[in-house]
């Protein structure tokens, strides 16, 4: 068993840093972007995005995937870096174009122009108010289309907030209809790092946020957002409250691993450096040459996304067609 753990443990650790590593180096080589959110908010979204999301990255349009929105786009290459881990049609080159004129992979989010990107996500709050789109749409369909026995919209809407997403109105505007609304399938991630672009977070944004949500009717926990298994056994009790959308507030330290800009506003929306980046990678544990370095383990780890999701997808076509086979003017229309 101590083996078992150890294994798992190392996995998980290369994994992580596998997303630290293709993001910090994409930010560096673009002489521009966000590499602090990456850095910080890796370990959650590991979680996130290996234990629950149920996505099948050979079809991102499968209609009963599960919805991921990164509302804080300004780290979009979190987001880059996870879809070329799980096995979305986005390469290395992809990553290696980050923030370049024509290239699937632009500063921020955009739908349609790169593979597994659900919606487009900059202007702070506006991912917040999607996500509750998204789970409305949910919720619609599964009124509209499922039947008793035949479950065939069930599917969650997760997304990772930040300090700035919370500070605009329009986040507490959406958070209100979903709480009313008893959006039990849509799950946030308040990546809680308390740095913003050009200082500490509590200069502009002094209220307890995790008491605002639940004066609004949200079901709030508050966890450790660098352990794993906090965040993964925070989602899965998220998962099971089904009368309201959940918030899950996790305190992550920005740039995590940088000896020198970790937990300052410096390393929010400017490059670590090459000197720093060499310096990151080395208190990580991460080989620093060369760049954009993926271990053979770490991405055979994430590519059993390909798999699970393939299998997911098999299950539910199976189910489609049984509904199919019952509800066919029902199926017709969806």
């Amino acid at each position: 068993m101590a083996q078992a753990t150890d294994t798992r443990t190392h996995l998980e650790t290369v994994a992580i840093n596998a997303i630290r590593t293709l993001s910090m180096d994409a930010v560096q080589k673009a002489n521009s972007g966000h590499p602090g959110l990456p850095l910080g908010a890796a370990p959650m979204a590991y979680a996130l995005w290996q234990r629950h999301l149920k996505h099948n990255p050979k079809d991102p349009g499968w209609i009963d995937r599960d919805r991921f929105v990164l509302s804080a786009g300004h780290g979009s290459m979190l987001l880059y870096s996870l879809l070329y881990l799980t096995g979305y049609d986005v390469t290395l080159d992809d990553l290696k174009s980050f923030r370049q004129l024509g290239s699937r992979t632009p500063g921020h989010p955009e739908r349609g122009e790169t593979p597994g990107v659900e919606v487009t996500t900059g202007p702070l709050g506006q991912g917040v108010a999607n996500g509750v789109g998204l789970a409305v749409a949910e919720a619609f369909l599964a009124a509209t289309f499922n039947r008793p026995g035949h479950e065939i919209i069930d599917h969650y809407t997760y997304g990772i907030i930040s300090d700035g997403d919370i500070m605009e109105g329009v986040a507490f505007e959406a958070a209100a209809i979903a709480a009313n609304l008893g959006l039990g399938k849509l799950i946030y991630l308040y990546d809680q790092n308390h740095i913003t672009l050009a200082g500490s977070a509590n200069i502009s944004l002094g209220e307890d946020v995790a008491a605002r949500f639940a004066a609004l009717g949200w079901h709030v926990q508050s966890v450790d957002g660098m352990d794993v298994a906090a965040v993964d056994e925070a989602i899965t009790v998220a998962r099971e409250v089904a009368d309201r959308p959940s918030l899950i507030v996790a305190r992550t330290v920005i740039g995590y691993g940088s000896p020198n800009k970790a937990n300052t506003f410096g390393v929010h929306g400017s490059p670590l450096g090459p000197d720093e980046v060499i310096a990151t990678k080395e208190n990580l544990g991460i080989p620093t040459e060369p760049p954009f370095f993926v271990p053979e383990e770490a991405l055979n780890h994430f590519r059993e996304a390909v798999d699970r999701g393939q299998q997911a997808q098999m299950a539910w076509i199976k189910r489609y067609e049984a509904y199919k086979a019952e509800f066919p003017d029902l199926a017709a229309s969806l």
